[in-house]
């Protein structure tokens, strides 16, 4: 502490986050927590968080997001026509701070038991037992795996269990999605330049040039659409299972 004729400065340690430092400034000046001077807490506020030396570079982001809600609500106060809430009643626009002051002072005092009760507890002896009751314990939720009754029984049936859990994975059914090189547009493409060479095609020859069943499938599609579209013309067979195909100007021509 540095004592002057007017004023006195305080040399601050590093505080764990701005509310814990917001807190420090009411205690120090003896502050009514419900009526906080919004103006002398910003400035003392602003005024820790320019020194690099007092600020901790890994909550430096929380310090300045709590300076610039601190200006906010500066600024609002000094508007001329406050803020009403739905009964017309004016909104402190300190109020959202003060709440969350006072949640943050209610956490503080709770840390503050529970790390009194922690010391409390490492001062005290261990008891000599921990091993029979950890044991109890296994046995009451029957815990097979447990190292303090470990024995090879025990050792070569998690050994078949595993085993079995590996059959299992490895007879899994596997699901695969299988991209066929055809498209309707292609094989309508490929029917066209066939016919383009031989005038007149039945449809089991295009079964003979791709034999796979899911081409039989989309050269039968791209056939209806050829038909629709009025591209080509089909000739059946009577009394037979098959069709010929032949363009239409073939048609036209003859």
């Amino acid at each position: 502490m540095i004592g002057t004729a007017d004023k006195f400065e305080i040399k601050l340690s590093l505080f764990e986050g701005p509310f814990d430092l917001l807190l420090f400034f009411i205690e120090r000046d003896e502050l009514d927590i419900h009526d906080i001077p919004i103006a002398q807490i910003t400035n003392d506020f602003l005024d820790y968080i320019h020194h690099p030396d007092h600020l901790n570079l890994e909550v430096a982001s929380e310090f300045i997001l709590v300076a610039a809600k601190l200006m906010r609500i500066k600024a609002k106060m000094l508007l001329p026509r406050p803020q009403l809430d739905e009964e017309g009643n004016e909104i402190d626009p300190r109020e959202e701070l003060v709440r969350h002051l006072l949640e943050y002072k209610r956490y503080k005092e709770v840390v503050s038991q529970i790390a009194e009760m922690e010391k409390l507890r490492l001062e005290k002896e261990k008891r000599g037992n921990l091993l029979t009751e950890i044991k109890k314990l296994s046995e009451s939720v029957q815990l097979e795996a447990e190292l303090q009754n470990l024995d090879l029984y025990k050792l070569l049936k998690v050994y078949q269990n595993v085993l079995d859990r590996y059959e299992i994975e490895k007879n899994r059914p596997i699901h695969e999605v299988v991209q066929y090189p055809y498209t309707i547009v292609n094989q309508k493409k490929f029917i066209l330049s066939k016919l383009k060479r031989k005038k007149k095609a039945s449809f089991l020859d295009f079964i003979e040039m791709m034999p796979s069943k899911v081409a039989v499938i989309y050269n039968f599609l791209a056939i209806l659409e050829l038909l629709q579209l009025q591209l080509i013309n089909i000739q059946v067979g009577i009394g037979f299972n098959n069709f010929w195909v032949e363009p239409i100007e073939q048609v036209q021509a003859a």
